[in-house]
């Protein structure tokens, strides 16, 4: 252990891991709750609340809201639509948890001051059947304010990156990080612990390259470490074939759900064919899913991709016919040139809330948006279980609604007694969004306090494990220190590898074997296999890992994160011999969804003790019809 590191000890009990939307989400909770029993709350972020996790930026839209009428959108058609947008692999018991909370969450993002659009009577402007309209720039301040409110200063540690659960006779017990700023190893002892530390970014290769390096559509801070950390505690995890890739418009990598929803707006290859007619009798090979609406995010990728894998890209967006198309819809010439400037606005307006890279890429490329298409593209994969993705931790479900198979005691705990997961760290619960993700953190907040009230005993963690995962944590830093004067180049030395030179290999592995953007998202047994044997050598390239300064060990520990997340999902992708989800990914030895054999959870757990991982099936049950 250096010297030079202060180790400072933090007893507390629920500690929330993370400071994104289900973060705050579960903090806002767990204090209500915990100040009633007298318990302590504390939250770790490795970045700083207010512009943490993937609202960091903002965000143009809420997409999960159900509305005050029941009879037009029931708890029920929600889990039906999120069933059937996940082609039938989904734990509906989640969905529905999360979906009957989460106008309540909304409601109080706006009495917190979130604005968001109200029609001339007061109401909320829907974009689609289920997302709604906001003023969004500063939504995640706005929804962190409330979080620091309810926890207080003293309970909030910020640019500290967690590195390794604390896990005991398959208990949870606590975790170890370090500060990015200051020479200070922390170790977190804990009854409960709630991770929510994002989905994973960078595990692929992305189209972004040269000047462009970094640009994602998910915030690129989001490295593995949910999926890390939940692994490596030994918990049982699910999904983690299911990538996610999003059609964004092409390098800006700016939203499409609004043109889509609110706008309208068509898209079609470069010869102006439709693809949603043309390749329309595709859908009906992934029966019953493709053939209802609305078509599935990996169906509507699969029928654009099958134009651009045959030569007919670009794929357009026309932009311009549906600003014209709204604004001649008004009958007065006077009205129609108003609206024409409104719509126009709104165009700008919806990038500059999220995506303020895009609106900058417009108007570098002399792109009106009235006037002229853009393109658009689909994206290099990502893992989340928020979006359209699933990947996260199998979780236990609520008593009142869990088939007895999904429920093992406390709602959204995992495997691991006292290790909780919401937003991105949670799977199989797709479209929950920022404001489900907000709501789950609710749910498990209070979940969390109540196990810690039932579970007060410490967990006794042995001394010599806390001082070996910290001397982990500052290995780079000392592979450094002892190597650095052997080569005249810093990232060139035959002792060590730098954490940038480490993600590159990442994710040419990922990308050339596990089915990326250069490989038209296809894959195959043998492409998987080889892809696993560079895995492995990445991963005792791991071990020499070396870090400049406090930023670098967080880039290296950051990677480290990323690779245990794209070992889950080479094992997991491998496993499952189907193709379920054509836009996401094709295996290319297995091209069909195979309903019979295959129509379930594929899960994966490590076995932290014994370094082995073992697959298993789980069965899918329905509480909705």
């Amino acid at each position: 252990m250096d010297a030079n590191f202060e180790t400072v000890t933090v007893k507390t009990d629920v500690l929330i891991l993370g400071g994104g939307m289900a973060a705050t989400g579960a903090a806002v909770e767990a204090a209500y709750w915990a100040k009633k029993k007298n318990l302590k709350v504390t939250l770790v972020d490795k970045a700083a609340m207010d512009r943490s996790g993937a609202v960091a930026m903002g965000l143009s839209a809420i997409n999960q809201y159900l509305g005050l009428d029941r009879e037009k959108n029931t708890i029920e058609q929600y889990v039906d639509y999120v069933r059937r947008d996940l082609m039938g692999v989904t734990r509906e018991d989640l969905v529905y948890n999360i979906a009957r909370h989460v106008d309540g969450t909304v409601h109080l993002f706006e009495k917190w001051g979130l604005p968001i659009w109200k029609d001339a009577d007061g109401n909320y402007v829907n974009e689609g059947r289920w997302q709604i309209m906001i003023n969004g720039e500063s939504y995640k301040i706005i929804v962190s304010e409330a979080a620091k409110n309810a926890l207080g200063s003293d309970n909030i540690y910020e640019r500290v990156f967690i590195t390794e659960p604390l896990v005991e006779n398959g208990k949870i017990a606590g975790a170890v990080g370090f500060s990015t700023r200051e020479n200070k190893l922390y170790v977190f002892r804990a009854k409960a612990v709630i991770c929510a530390m994002g989905g994973a970014v960078h595990v692929f290769r992305p189209r972004s390259t040269g000047e462009g390096l970094g640009r994602s559509w998910y915030p690129p801070f989001n490295t593995g470490s949910s999926a890390f950390f939940t692994l490596k505690a030994g918990a049982e995890m699910t999904c983690q074939e299911v990538r996610f890739i999003p059609i964004r418009f092409k390098d800006g990598y700016g939203p499409v759900g609004a043109w889509f929803l609110l706008f309208k707006a068509k898209a079609t290859n470069a010869f102006g064919e439709n693809y949603f007619v043309t390749n329309g009798e595709e859908l009906k090979k992934y029966a019953p899913y493709g053939t209802g609406k609305p078509i599935p995010a990996c169906l509507r990728n699969h029928l654009g991709m099958i134009d651009l894998f045959a030569g007919k890209g670009p794929i357009y967006m026309h932009t311009a016919e549906a600003i014209q198309a709204i604004a001649e819809g008004e009958s007065d010439p006077k009205k129609a040139k108003k609206k024409l400037k409104e719509l126009e606005s709104e165009a700008w307006e919806d990038f500059l809330d999220m995506t303020i890279t895009q609106a900058l890429l417009w108007a570098a490329q002399n792109i009106e948006p009235e006037k002229k298409e853009s393109e658009i593209a689909p994206c290099e994969p990502y893992f989340i279980g928020s979006h359209s993705g699933a990947s996260g931790a199998w979780v236990s479900g609520p008593e009142d609604l869990a088939p007895k198979d999904y429920f093992w005691g406390y709602d959204h705990m995992t495997t691991i007694k006292g290790l909780f997961a919401a937003g991105d760290a949670s799977g199989a619960s797709s479209h929950k969004f920022s404001s489900g993700s907000h709501a789950e953190g609710r749910i498990v907040g209070k979940a969390a306090v109540k196990y810690a009230l039932e579970n007060a005993d410490e967990v006794a963690v042995a001394d010599a494990k806390i001082d070996a995962a910290k001397e982990a944590a500052v290995r780079p830093l000392k592979i450094w220190e002892e190597h650095q004067g052997l080569s005249s180049d810093p990232n060139i030395n035959p002792n060590f590898i730098k954490p940038r030179d480490f993600m590159f290999r990442l994710q040419k592995i990922m990308d050339e074997y596990a089915g990326g953007v250069s490989m038209q998202f296809t894959t195959n047994k043998f492409l998987l296999d080889r892809g696993m044997e560079l895995m492995e050598m990445l991963q005792e390239d791991s071990e020499k890992l070396a870090a400049e300064d406090h930023h670098e060990l967080m880039r290296a520990w950051e990677n480290i994160h990323r690779m245990w997340q794209a070992e889950a999902h080479i094992r997991t992708i491998l496993f499952r011999e189907e193709t379920r989800w054509p836009g996401y990914y094709y295996r290319a030895d297995f091209t069909e969804m195979d309903e019979d054999n295959w129509k379930c959870f594929v899960n994966c757990i490590y076995d932290p003790e014994k370094k082995e991982w073992e697959m298993v099936k789980r069965e899918i049950l329905s509480i909705v019809d």
